[in-house]
């Protein structure tokens, strides 16, 4: 099959387009973060310039762009088809400003018991609609009366317009309550995102990664895993996973097949409560406490860190007295409240 290269003038990266594939679709696919929405051609989102080359749009011209923008070398990106190599001018997304806050509804077309107290949503957004998202972000569901709850986003952004979620029971939590009891395939929520400064940062490829979760704090570092397999960064990963009882790691089976599978990903879980039967694999005792078992200089890596407040205030304390440097300590932090959650982000950046 003929392939197109593309260049992006500014930061250099290229990538290759398949004969009949549109530039937009040919990034993402490869790993390179361009903005988009529609992907019809009519928000001009995706709008950017032809430093050199020539490409022709296969069905029709996109109502996006004006007489002048053609005049001026302007393509869309996600109808545009390279008909040669092409060197381009477009904005790349990098950091959570890039990205367009939206409230959107969304269908659950899937509602599964994870665990006894941990359910997975699959909401898939309306045909016309796209939510583009960093693995990592989360979003708000839209409540009465003004409230909303958070919850990480746990596919990857790929997926296009589908969402998983994983929603874990709170006593008294209404939504929760609603969400376990009530809701029902095909109901649709209302969503706002996404939010969140929480998403891996590239500017060190080579360093290797922490990632540390804490119950369904594995949701956004499962969305960050798959997002970084799908781009094939093989960055190392040491992944930990913290519950109170093995039952708790809702999807245990996941990353062990990821560290079985891949030589760069390596998995442990930490179990609280541990049986006296737990078994070697398990390390009896708080998650963060297994990172330091494991790694008692933390000063060569980055650490990502999502789940429960005191998991998070004791970590950044003793990963710091181990070498960690602030600024290369990202975490999720969230509080399960009975409406409304406290979320707090770190890194203002």
């Amino acid at each position: 099959m003929k392939q197109f290269e593309v260049t992006i003038v500014g930061s250099g990266k290229t990538f290759q387009v398949r004969e009949g594939e549109s530039i937009l679709m040919a990034a993402l696919r490869q790993g390179v973060m361009l903005p988009y929405s529609c992907k019809n051609g009519t928000c001009g989102s995706c709008k950017g310039i032809l430093a050199s080359g020539e490409v022709h749009y296969p069905f029709h011209p996109p109502l996006a762009l004006e007489k002048s923008d053609f005049a001026d070398g302007c393509a869309l990106m996600c109808q545009a088809e390279p008909i040669e190599d092409l060197v381009i001018q477009v904005r790349e997304i990098e950091a959570v400003r890039d990205i367009q806050v939206r409230m959107l509804p969304a269908r659950v077309i899937e509602k599964s018991l994870l665990a006894e107290n941990v359910v997975r949503l699959r909401l898939v957004l309306p045909a016309s609609q796209r939510l583009q998202f960093l693995a990592g972000q989360y979003i708000d569901v839209l409540l009465a009366e003004g409230k909303r709850r958070a919850f990480s986003i746990a596919s990857c952004p790929s997926l296009e317009n589908e969402l998983e979620l994983h929603i874990r029971h709170v006593d008294g939590g209404d939504f929760t309550g609603h969400v376990f009891d009530e809701l029902k395939e095909r109901d649709i929520l209302r969503l706002e995102g996404p939010q969140g400064n929480f998403f891996v940062r590239n500017d060190q490829p080579e360093r290797p990664m922490i990632m540390m979760g804490g119950g369904t704090g594995f949701a956004p570092l499962k969305s960050m895993i798959e997002n970084l397999l799908e781009q094939n960064d093989r960055r190392t990963i040491h992944l930990y996973w913290g519950a109170r009882i093995p039952a708790e790691l809702y999807l245990d089976e996941l990353p062990s097949q990821w560290a079985a599978e891949f030589d760069h990903i390596h998995y442990r879980k930490a179990i609280s409560e541990p049986a006296e039967d737990s078994g070697q694999d398990i390390f009896p005792g708080f998650v963060h406490q297994a990172v330091l078992h494991d790694h008692a200089d933390l000063s060569g890596f980055d650490v990502y860190m999502s789940g429960p407040p005191a998991m998070i205030d004791a970590a950044k304390k003793e990963f710091a007295e181990h070498g960690l440097p602030e600024e290369r300590m990202f975490y999720d932090s969230f509080e399960f409240g009975l409406d409304v959650p406290v979320r707090v982000l770190a890194r203002p950046h």
